[in-house]
């Protein structure tokens, strides 16, 4: 009886941890969404002191790292040096997969991701937390997610680019329809294995032709032989142009190939109407050991200072009130009087799948 008793109260005890347990571990969450959701007057010395506190910061991102990583980080420290940031460099789909992996192991590593396509991967795959930053105000209405599940960083705009030694700029296609000219049989290549690579081209080829027309001209475009490239990132594939490997790419990032022409390379951008667009997002990952350090970071990126510094490493910034490089100005859809293609996570999120299946069926 005594014995039994003895059980009695060490189950009674183990039971009263357990939930002792479960029970901070949810005001711990609690605490963090509080933190992450703070709209109150308090906000930015709450952030300050909590900063203070955590010490370190974690970002995971696609930016190119001595061209924007490396700067927002030093800048970053250097306003806040009570702060340590670290960030590790991936494209969209290895920063989804390994922010997946730390959350199978619950050993959460990263506190912010950010890049083009992060922001509904991430979502859609359970891996966030909704947070609230001020500097949203900044922005432009669209460039605004209502649910506060992301934030937009920079704007990226799509084309083709192509070697100009062996394509003459009068002769560069200038439309969709110009891919279909029986001479770029088997001499244009595209991404794939990229959500901003074929799923984006074939999303904006539905959205702006409607599903009939787009399936019509995806048929005849299969007739040209289309390179699947899957080597490595978009930069990679504007080098492959560069070195005379593929006369033309598709669906490359806008800028890049007016980088590389600004140093001598033998290469140029060439916008085709409607322009696609699409946004990098920032996202507060599930979990964040460091929320106060996140909404810095966040806020830092936003804000005025940090959209400079995107600007200065030659990406397109979201806000308004500061400009982008002239010498990107040409394929900014606006400056160059063409129509815009904005494609939100959450249409590309909507279409993806569709535009895929797509893809396998005809291209591979």
């Amino acid at each position: 009886m005594i014995l039994a008793c003895g059980c009695a109260r060490t189950v009674r005890f183990a039971v009263t941890a357990a939930l002792g347990t479960a029970l901070a571990g949810f005001a711990s969450g609690a605490s963090a969404q509080d933190i992450l959701l703070d709209h109150g007057s308090g906000r930015e010395q709450a952030t300050l002191d909590g900063a203070r506190k955590e010490g370190q910061i974690v970002l995971y991102s696609a930016a190119i790292v001595n061209q924007a990583l490396r700067p927002l980080s030093d800048a970053f420290m250097k306003k806040y040096p009570f702060l340590k940031m670290t960030f590790w460099r991936g494209d969209t789909e290895e920063i989804i997969a390994k922010l997946g992996a730390e959350q199978r192991a619950n050993n959460i590593v990263a506190d912010v991701a950010e890049g083009t396509g992060v922001g509904d991967l991430a979502v859609g795959a359970g891996l966030t937390e909704p947070f609230f930053t001020p500097q949203v105000e900044a922005l432009p209405e669209r460039y605004r997610d209502p649910s506060d599940r992301w934030s937009y960083t920079r704007i990226s705009y799509f084309c083709i680019a192509y070697n100009t030694k062996l394509v003459a700029p009068a002769d560069a296609p200038k439309s969709y329809d110009d891919l279909l000219d029986p001479r770029w049989q088997g001499k244009l290549a595209w991404r794939v294995g990229t959500a901003s690579g074929t799923p984006l081209f074939i999303t904006a080829l539905r959205l702006s032709r409607g599903e009939d027309k787009a399936l019509a001209y995806l048929h005849k475009l299969a007739q040209q032989k289309m390179i699947n490239f899957g080597s490595g990132s978009a930069r990679t594939l504007v080098d492959r142009v560069i070195a005379g490997e593929f006369p033309i790419a598709l669906n490359i990032f806008a800028h890049h190939p007016l980088i590389s022409k600004a140093k001598g390379a033998p290469v140029n951008s060439q916008l085709l109407a409607p322009v696609p667009s699409t946004a990098g997002t920032l996202v507060i990952v599930k979990g964040v050991r460091h929320p106060n350090a996140a909404l810095l970071l966040a806020d830092f990126i936003l804000s005025k200072e940090g959209q400079q510094i995107l600007a200065d490493a030659e990406y397109f910034p979201v806000r308004s009130d500061v400009a982008p490089q002239p010498a990107l100005a040409s394929v900014i859809p606006e400056r160059a009087g063409a129509p815009e293609l904005f494609l939100s996570p959450d249409l590309l999120n909507q279409n993806t799948a569709r535009s895929e299946k797509i893809f396998e069926e005809l291209f591979q």
